[in-house]
């Protein structure tokens, strides 16, 4: 089949769906016809996908017919049900997919910080490279800890929350690039090492621990998740299967995109742990026990929830009709 001639014999009906579909309001006779250009489109592009799967044709066609369905049909849902589906099914799902990869992330994070660690830690040359002594007591005894505690606890939780946001949306837009993903690991690792080497270094290891671990527990691995993600990404570019490179990467790209918008409430409760009980006077045995079971409960919300829906077919995709790969009936 010729595209471009059937496109030229087809396009004065596709114009007038397009117009019709976007028309603010419609008499009983262009609802009438909305609906048989409507499914005759669909024929057509159904037709053309059958050549030619993935075009600019196609997907404007697609776009038209999607507006001209929520004409006659509505809504797909309400909101609060997308919005339950979305975190019972679609995040947990993609988090499954992502738990080896992202346990690999979290390994190599802690190897590196633990190399830097023991590494400034047991060095004096490279301690020494770092700052004066007096600067070392300054950064162990007052900055590391009034970080915590110097802004109000409101706006910092909003600012740290923002931040781990922001970070965790780049991890997994630019993770295409192969390149990014092992920067923002490497990076953390180092700046967590060379903080830690610093307390080795003074015998205050257990205070080091006592701040990080109550907040970091969730917000370091909510940023490995990200960084999973990210590297899932990129995977579908260099090993896309029997899909095409494109097609593999709209498929990842939007599965795992999910988990971006999902991580939002993950850090916004690791932000508040770090602003609220991190620099508490609560005894340090109870505050990394806050902690560790924020990070318990994401952990099982992963495995559990994420491994029923996994089993149960579940991707983290959009559904087919979303997806623009099918036509959803009137």
């Amino acid at each position: 089949m010729d595209i471009d001639a059937f496109s030229t014999v087809n396009s004065d009906r596709w114009h007038r769906l397009h117009v019709l579909a976007h028309q603010r309001r419609l008499s009983g006779v262009e609802a009438d016809e909305l609906l048989r250009l409507y499914q005759a489109a669909s024929s057509h592009l159904s037709l053309m996908r059958s050549v030619a799967p993935e075009s600019a044709l196609t997907s404007s066609l697609s776009a038209t017919l999607a507006q001209a369905r929520t004409r006659f049909t509505g809504a797909r849902s309400n909101v609060m049900e997308d919005v339950a589906g979305f975190f019972a099914v679609s995040f947990p799902a993609a988090l499954y997919r992502l738990r080896w990869v992202t346990l690999c992330c979290a390994v190599a994070t802690c190897l590196i910080s633990s190399l830097y660690a023991v590494w400034i830690g047991t060095n004096p040359d490279v301690l020494r490279a770092l700052g004066s002594p007096d600067r070392l007591q300054k950064y162990v005894n007052e900055d590391f800890i009034n970080y915590y505690s110097e802004n109000p606890a409101a706006s910092f939780a909003g600012m740290v929350w923002t931040n781990n946001a922001w970070i965790s949306a780049q991890a997994v837009a630019l993770g295409v690039t192969g390149i990014y993903v092992p920067y923002i690991l490497f990076s953390n690792a180092m700046n967590v090492g060379v903080a830690a080497g610093q307390f080795a270094a003074v015998g205050k290891m257990d205070v080091f621990f006592s701040y990080i671990l109550p907040h970091g527990m969730l917000e370091l691995t909510a940023v490995f998740v990200a960084c999973a993600a990210g590297l899932g990404i990129f995977w579908s570019v260099v090993s896309p299967g029997p899909r095409r490179r494109v097609q593999a990467l709209a498929d990842e790209g939007r599965s795992l995109i999910t988990v971006a918008l999902g991580l939002v409430p993950v850090l916004l409760v690791s932000g508040l742990i770090e602003a609220f009980v991190t620099p508490s006077p609560l005894p340090v045995w109870a505050k990394i026990t806050i902690g560790g079971a924020a990070l318990a409960a994401f952990l099982s919300y992963m495995v559990v929830v994420g491994g029923r829906a996994f089993r149960a077919g579940y991707r983290g995709d959009l559904g087919e009709g979303d997806a623009g790969y099918r036509e959803i009936a009137a």
